[in-house]
């Protein structure tokens, strides 16, 4: 059974309550939700969690690194100045793949930069929640290595 972390960042618990127009309209208790019933339909087993703490955004990729076989890690805000949680997903060395409900790329320049794109197995950015689907799909395959490209 493939066994994936999905790790959210800062301000993530407000889905749903802030600017509704660049997150939508979806909980955080929602995304919680579609994630788990997604990965449970594809026989995937899921941990989620979210925090606005860097060092318990840590912590966690240290603790799950222990058993899951790959990350979906959208950092929010800590994308852009984390060196530390770019270590942290180096150091428990598992494939991620960097998630962003919205298009990083049409917002603030300081948005464009991110710590992780470079390790990352891929990037889904501007999807809304469903990049999180996306990604899921895309480790059923990669971690079996059914790569079709």
């Amino acid at each position: 059974m493939i066994r994936l972390a999905v790790i959210n960042g800062p301000n993530l618990n407000l889905l749903g309550k802030r600017e509704k127009s660049i997150y939508g309209i979806l909980s955080y208790n929602d995304l919680v939700d579609m994630i788990q019933n997604y990965a449970k339909s594809k026989s995937i087993e899921v941990e989620i969690f979210q925090s606005n703490s860097e060092g318990e955004i840590i912590d966690k990729i240290h603790q799950f690194g222990e058993y899951v076989d790959g990350f979906v890690i959208n950092a929010a805000g800590l994308t852009h100045t984390s060196v530390a949680i770019r270590d942290a997903l180096l150091g428990v060395n598992k494939p991620f793949i960097e998630v962003h409900i919205s298009n990083i790329f049409s917002r603030e320049e300081f948005r464009h930069k991110s710590y992780l794109s470079d390790k990352a197995i891929g990037v889904i950015t501007g999807l809304g929640v469903y990049s999180y689907i996306y990604a899921i799909d895309y480790f059923t395959t990669y971690l079996k290595g059914e790569e079709t490209f």
